[in-house]
């Protein structure tokens, strides 16, 4: 977009009829659909608001302070238990300081993403709060870096939460946890107990989250001097249909391993049940490791070690941290620390495991 008054504050609707030629009674109307106008001059008056980055709303442009107090935390999907307590921190720490939360599913599709932006700028949100890893390409880093402008050109402020800033240079607030650590340390705790035959399930190349937690996968191997070699990554990303169906596939390739790292619990759940079909046991003939602690992973068959993620503190910390003085916050980072929770799903290697490589 050409957004020409980035940091002159909010655009009027006169400024939008200037642009397109016509007058201020025109551009309204076409901007609100609540009169015929002619097509063409549609398109010009919108071609017009595109360019200037106009938020059409009356409400947010009567509101004085920039904006109403409202929080908008945007998620990938709101099944997820991780996404859910997220959310749950975001509306909790809202809910302390007076302020509504509002909250939106994209699908993972970076257009719903956009568009929901935009419509909590147009309602005046103070806050807008993106939530959860992504594949960081061009686009991403050129639609996040529009985000955070465009809300900062209004008074508001974006918060990327568990994900990266493209740019440090761009007014974003970015509050996320170790992923890397997370994964180096509950890895370690495979090796510790004497497994070397250990594949992580659940990577998703491109993924800022995933990523950080192969490469702290790697890090722990290589700290206990396994070969790079005898490391395996299986590419099926997230969800337990998708750690069912990668988990069934490698038993039927190989038993070559004794342990299994998984991307997050719900990739846990479903590779315990695919497990289990094969007839085998966890722990005793597989060890099997989560990330995220979701709060079923304690019911878990058995019960699951894994990574605590401070997931709610995390949507806490977004609001906490986003709403102190911004000269504080704007374009800092803040990283939350993990630990491991040891449960019943990690024993040493079977006798009989034997040292060939995954």
């Amino acid at each position: 977009m050409g957004n020409d008054m980035t940091g002159k504050g909010r655009v009027t609707i006169r400024e939008v009829a200037e642009r397109a030629g016509v007058s201020t009674a025109t551009a309204s109307r076409a901007l609100t659909g609540n009169h015929p106008v002619p097509p063409t001059t549609r398109a010009r008056v919108l071609r017009a608001a595109r360019d200037l980055d106009y938020v059409a709303n009356a409400h947010a442009r009567a509101l004085v302070g920039g904006g109403r107090k409202m929080a908008a935390v945007v998620v990938r999907q709101v099944t997820s238990p991780f996404y859910a307590q997220v959310a749950e921190g975001v509306e909790a720490e809202a809910a302390d300081r007076g302020w509504l939360c509002v909250v939106g599913a994209t699908g993972g599709d970076p257009q719903r993403e956009m568009e929901f932006v935009q419509l909590m700028r147009e309602e005046g949100a103070r806050l807008v709060i993106l939530v959860g890893g992504v594949v960081e390409d061009d686009a991403y880093r050129s639609r996040v870096a529009h985000y955070a402008q465009a809300l900062d050109s209004t008074g508001a402020r974006l918060v990327l939460c568990g994900r990266p800033a493209p740019d440090p240079g761009i007014p974003a607030l970015v509050v996320e946890f170790d992923n890397e650590a997370g994964a180096r340390a509950i890895t370690g705790h495979l090796l510790s107990a004497g497994h070397r035959r250990i594949v992580f399930l659940g990577g998703l190349p491109g993924n800022t989250a995933l990523d950080a937690r192969v490469a702290g996968y790697r890090a722990a191997l290589a700290d206990h001097r396994v070969p790079a070699a005898d490391a395996r990554v299986v590419d099926c990303g997230l969800g337990r249909a998708a750690g069912l169906r990668a988990m069934a596939r490698l038993l039927k390739e190989t038993r070559e391993f004794t342990a299994v790292v998984a991307g997050d619990d719900m990739v846990a759940a479903g590779a315990l049940r695919a497990i289990a079909d094969a007839g085998l046991r966890v722990p005793e003939d597989v060890s099997v490791v989560g990330y995220n602690d979701i709060p079923l992973a304690e019911d878990f068959n058995p019960p699951l070690t894994t990574v605590r993620t401070p997931a709610e503190e995390l949507g806490r910390a977004a609001v906490r941290i986003a709403l102190r003085d911004p000269d504080e916050a704007a374009g800092s980072h803040h990283l939350l620390g993990t630990h491991i929770v040891v449960r019943r799903s990690v024993a040493p290697p079977p006798a009989d495991a034997g040292h060939a490589p995954v």
